[in-house]
Parts: structure tokens; C-alpha cells; sequence
């Protein structure tokens, strides 16, 4: 993308020190020519330990929660773009805790809503999930409250702050995620695995910050933004990291599906196809009634989704430990915050 776009520009990372905020913030600081790049988390030890780690003058913290609606407000002041990456996503932990998951992920993304279009934001990205489709955790459906929240979210501010969305698998190595619990315990004996035809999107973190800046360059407000990326069987990625490990099948936990979707059929019909990338348009009208949509790509074919165990592309053995370690030696996601 055009490194003019974020030229002296300040942006702020809400969810600042977690596993794709805080590495995104370090992709910024080395290839963007912003002016200020503010990270937002109620973390104060993962924003220390940043601090310490990361020596720029353009970097800035901001303690406080999302779902503190005048603290935002006050960190948003001057901001120009902002990137909401906070959420809870654990799903076994708010499937226990339901009510927590309301008050950050949809309570708190209506407050960041709120104090965008208040104080001017021009540009604002949610980072969501492949969980968010058809959704049988809370997880999941608290993610598809915040999709329909940014996207409507035009309808309140046309011309002056604009809302658009970012939907993408598993990251390789995020942290608490499978790859990195199996990279940590690598002469383990033996793995659970829930079933054998089990299958998930994959992709490199790398791909995650391609995704989000072609985002911010093309989002005309209300657009979701999906990665063409490749499917893996987990017992195969348990084979890759941990080739030695036995296998205890124990069947599919509360909350979680056999396989995952990130467009639906539903979605095909108001869709386009890039080389990269699907871009699901909104279908209210009014909600980008000021902005010219996106004029590129081809449309979907009625029948077409983008589901895991059918996908045209698979990730490899080979493919996903070449991406693992190219990964850890950027040191992407080596040190957590």
C-alpha cells in the first residue's frame, strides 16, 4: 500500500500489547512514516515490558478499557485511525463468564464507535474473526455484534468517520494459541485432539498486517475484508510440530465446530473477488450513501463460501514449519506482552 496513507498520521491500537496489537504496533514503527502511534490496554506490566523493549520516540501509552466510554474518548482526542484489536477470545473462558465477553466485545466496541465518530476519527478498523460466521460460541456471536455495530456505524457519521472490518482465521503463534502451546512443549507425549477431520484457517502474521493496510487503503466504509488463505486438519498440524506425540481423541468441547467459514453463501451474493483478498459489501445503501464502493474485482457466484474443509488451498507439513520459524525469527511473536 501507499506508505503515504499513515504519513504523520497518529493511530491508535486498542488491545495495544496483545498478541497481534502489539507486534502490529512494531510493523508500524518500522514501515510506516506515521507521526504517533498510540497503544491502548489496561495491561500497565505488558505496556512496561513494551516500553522497555521498544525505544521510539513516536510511541505512545495509553492505560485504560474499552469499555470505559470517557476514557476512550479522552485517548482518542487528535487521533486519526484507529485499529480495534481488543477483545476477549477465549471461548472456553467466556463460555463460563458470558456476560464478560457482552461488556468488552459488543459494549465496548459501541463505546469505541462512539468516541470515534466524537472526536473526528477518520478511519476506523475492526479486527474480527472467522468465529463471528454463523457462530455457535459466545465468543463467536459477541464478534458478529461488533461486525454489525462497525458496519452500521456509518450510518452515523457519512463524510466525516468511516467503519470497516477485518475477518481472518487462526494466526500462527498467537499467543495461548495450539501452535504456540505445542512449540513450548515439544517433547511432549501425548496431545488431545478433538477429532480427526477437524479443520481451520491458517495464516502468518505477516499476512495479517498485508491484510489490515490494504484495509485502510481501499475501506470505503462498511466493507468486511477476508484473506484468501489456506486450510490445514489440525491432527496434521499436530503431526508437523510434534511428529513423535500420541494422539487421545476426545471428541469435539462445548462451543467449538468441525470446521470454519469465512463467507457465507449469504455473503457471496454481495461480495467481490481480488487477487488477495474478498471484500463482502455492505447491503444497506444509506450506510455508505456519501462514499463510491469499492469499484474493483469480480462478483461470487451464487452458491460460493469460503469454508475450511472445502477450501482449494491446503497448507502442507513442510509449508506451515517454514512459516512457523520464518515467523519466530522475525521475532513477531517470540516476546509476548
Amino acid at each position: 500500500m501507499s506508505r503515504d496513507l499513515l504519513k504523520n498520521k497518529t493511530i491508535l491500537v486498542t488491545g495495544g500489547t496483545g498478541s497481534f496489537g502489539s507486534s502490529f504496533v512494531k510493523y508500524l514503527l518500522k514501515n510506516s512514516g506515521a507521526k504517533k502511534i498510540i497503544v491502548f490496554s489496561r495491561d500497565e506490566l505488558k505496556q512496561s515490558r513494551m516500553e522497555s523493549e521498544v525505544n521510539d520516540k513516536r510511541l505512545r501509552f495509553f492505560i485504560g478499557d474499552i469499555r470505559e466510554s470517557d476514557r476512550l474518548k479522552r485517548a482518542f482526542n487528535g487521533v486519526d485511525i484507529v485499529i480495534h484489536a481488543a477483545a476477549l477470545k477465549q471461548v472456553p473462558t467466556l463460555e463460563y463468564n458470558p456476560f464478560e465477553a457482552v461488556k468488552t466485545n459488543i459494549l465496548g466496541s459501541q463505546n469505541v464507535i462512539d468516541a470515534a465518530i466524537d472526536q473526528g476519527v477518520k478511519k476506523i478498523l475492526l479486527i474480527s474473526t472467522d468465529k463471528a460466521v454463523q457462530p455457535i460460541n459466545l465468543y463467536g456471536a459477541s464478534k458478529l455484534c461488533a461486525e454489525k455495530l462497525f458496519i452500521n456505524g456509518n450510518a452515523y457519521a457519512p463524510r466525516k468517520s468511516i467503519f470497516s472490518t477485518v475477518r481472518y482465521g487462526n494466526v500462527l503463534g498467537s499467543r495461548g494459541s495450539v501452535v504456540e502451546t505445542l512449540l513450548n512443549n515439544k517433547n511432549i507425549e501425548k496431545v488431545q485432539i478433538t477429532d480427526l477431520n477437524m479443520t481451520r484457517f491458517w495464516l502468518a502474521l505477516e499476512q495479517s498486517f498485508e491484510l489490515v493496510m490494504f484495509a485502510l487503503e481501499n475501506m470505503k466504509g462498511g466493507e468486511i475484508f477476508v484473506p484468501k488463505i489456506p486450510s490445514m486438519k489440525l491432527v496434521d498440524l499436530f503431526d508437523a510440530i510434534v511428529p513423535g506425540a500420541k494422539k487421545e481423541i476426545i471428541g469435539i468441547r462445548p462451543g467449538e465446530k468441525l470446521h470454519e467459514i469465512l463467507l457465507t453463501q449469504e455473503e457471496a451474493r454481495h461480495a467481490v473477488e481480488l487477487n488477495k483478498y474478498f471484500v463482502i459489501l455492505p447491503q444497506n445503501k444509506q450506510i455508505n450513501f456519501f462514499a463510491e464502493p469499492i469499484k474493483m474485482g469480480d462478483k461470487l457466484s451464487h452458491n460460493f463460501s469460503f469454508n475450511s474443509d472445502t477450501n482449494k488451498v491446503w497448507l502442507t507439513k513442510n509449508e506451515l514449519n517454514k512459516l512457523i520459524q520464518k515467523q519466530y525469527e522475525h521475532k513477531n511473536i517470540s516476546k509476548g506482552y
